[in-house]
């Protein structure tokens, strides 16, 4: 008769512990993401700036990220995760007081750029860290943790940026100055966070990982994970970009360099960076942008935290399918609704903006993390992070170019887009949910 072994025991406040730490890197990615919007009005003054230098003034950030993945992969590679979650918060802080003293407009665009390079390296480290320290069934709640504070940096940033806009003509150095206090937070935690088991077997220190593995959980617990990473790193020597293009890798990969893209190209962030562009398209007066401002990041709050409780439970595809299909949807009624001048929009995008909060922000990272096999999870994972942050600078850039030329049919493209991506999720993306980072690498490809 098959006996049947009890449940692992966990250590369940550690576990979250080390996550938030970690997920400390997503709320600086919210906070520099954010803190343009309250701040360019005082940048067009203070440098000049037309409408060419304030697109590049924005988009250097998405820029600087794409150099950061580059850097995060080598760096966590060889040195492992932690030094390269240390080198992005250093980076942050560093960054942070160089946008704040500027002396002009050069200046800022490289500081701008050098904080870009801290967002890129946490949004690919942050959640890739958690992935790693994070059992199996627990293991979406905790990536999403990233995402959540990536949407308090935003919230937070955007209510802050409120408090001082009416602060003098220099409100824009402290809006950007005070980014250092988080990220010299997040730097001093780094330093109790123990190194991911992964890489530690991955450079042949097995009994330190063991050492990690037994914080996590129980003896059984540990023994299994160290046997089954050993496993799958097997025949391994080094981890490249040209092995994670390789013929065995590459349908993961393409893979998850579509749910990247798509993620971006869906279209919700021309919400975020250019919602009183849309309500002022429809009469609404400076307060009541704002106002909306700040409704849709609570509403993108509440639902990251829906999210939260929804994907190991639902799964990751059931909530990919429903953010793709729910926004090709509600893009249609938002181009009908602007086109008409009704107010009522303000709805619809409060509703978009929740559908993408509870699915395609989240579990995107959440499957970019998981999908890849370990033999080449750093250089795919830096891959895919890499095109996601190409797309977002191809968005907002085109965006004011479409809107001005198209108007409200704008959205019908963004629609278009998301029902491609709902055939793509469900045709190649397959569920991950409950399953080890070591089987992943079967179901990754497709087999």
């Amino acid at each position: 008769m098959l006996k049947l072994l009890p449940p692992h025991q966990f250590n369940t406040g550690y576990i979250v512990g080390i996550s938030f730490i970690s997920a400390l890197g997503g709320y600086l990615f919210g906070f520099d993401f954010a803190v343009i919007a309250g701040a360019l009005p005082f940048l067009q003054k203070q440098f000049g700036l037309d409408a060419y230098w304030e697109g590049f003034v924005t988009g250097s950030l998405a820029l600087g990220a794409i150099a950061g993945c580059l850097f995060a992969g080598k760096i966590s590679d060889k040195y492992g995760r932690k030094a390269g979650l240390l080198l992005a918060a250093f980076v942050f802080a560093v960054s942070s007081l160089a946008m704040a003293f500027a002396p002009g407009r050069n200046f800022f665009i490289i500081a701008r750029f050098s904080a870009g390079i801290g967002v890129g390296m946490t949004s690919m480290l942050s959640p890739m860290y958690i992935a790693e320290i994070a059992p199996a069934q627990w293991r979406g709640r905790l990536v999403a943790i990233n995402q959540l504070t990536i949407v308090l940096g935003i919230l937070v940033t955007n209510l802050v940026n409120y408090l001082l806009s009416n602060s003098g003509d220099d409100a824009w150095r402290w809006m950007f100055g005070l980014g250092a206090v988080p990220s010299v937070l997040f730097l001093t935690g780094i330093f109790i966070l123990p190194e991911s088991p992964r890489w530690l077997v991955q450079n042949n220190k097995a009994t330190r990982a063991l050492d990690v593995l037994h914080k996590i959980g129980d003896s059984r617990f540990a023994e299994s994970a160290v046997i089954s990473i050993q496993q799958s790193l097997k025949g391994v020597t080094k981890i490249n970009y040209s092995a994670a293009l390789n013929k065995a890798f590459l349908p993961a990969v393409l893979i998850g360099i579509g749910l990247a893209v798509f993620q971006q190209l869906c279209g919700i962030n021309t919400v975020f960076n250019y919602a009183p562009k849309l309500f002022e398209s429809i009469g609404a007066s400076q307060d009541d942008q704002l106002k909306q401002t700040v409704f849709i990041g609570g509403v993108n709050l509440v639902f990251t935290l829906l999210s939260m409780l929804l994907v190991d439970k639902l799964g990751r595809k059931p909530l990919m399918l429903f953010g793709a299909g729910g926004l090709a949807i509600l893009y249609i009624i938002v181009a009908q609704m602007l086109a008409s001048g009704s107010s009522y929009v303000a709805w619809f995008l409060l509703a978009a903006i929740g559908t993408y909060a509870m699915s395609l922000a989240p579990v995107t990272w959440v499957l970019i993390s998981e999908i890849f096999p370990n033999k080449v999870r750093v250089a795919a994972t830096s891959i895919a992070v890499i095109c996601l942050w190409a797309a977002y600078f191809i968005l907002v850039f085109t965006f004011p170019v479409l809107y001005e030329k198209f108007r409200d049919s704008t959205f019908y493209f963004y629609s278009a887009v998301c029902i491609l991506g709902f055939l793509f999720i469900w045709k190649k993306v397959n569920e991950t949910k409950g399953k080890t980072l070591e089987e992943m690498d079967a179901v990754a490809g497709g087999h």
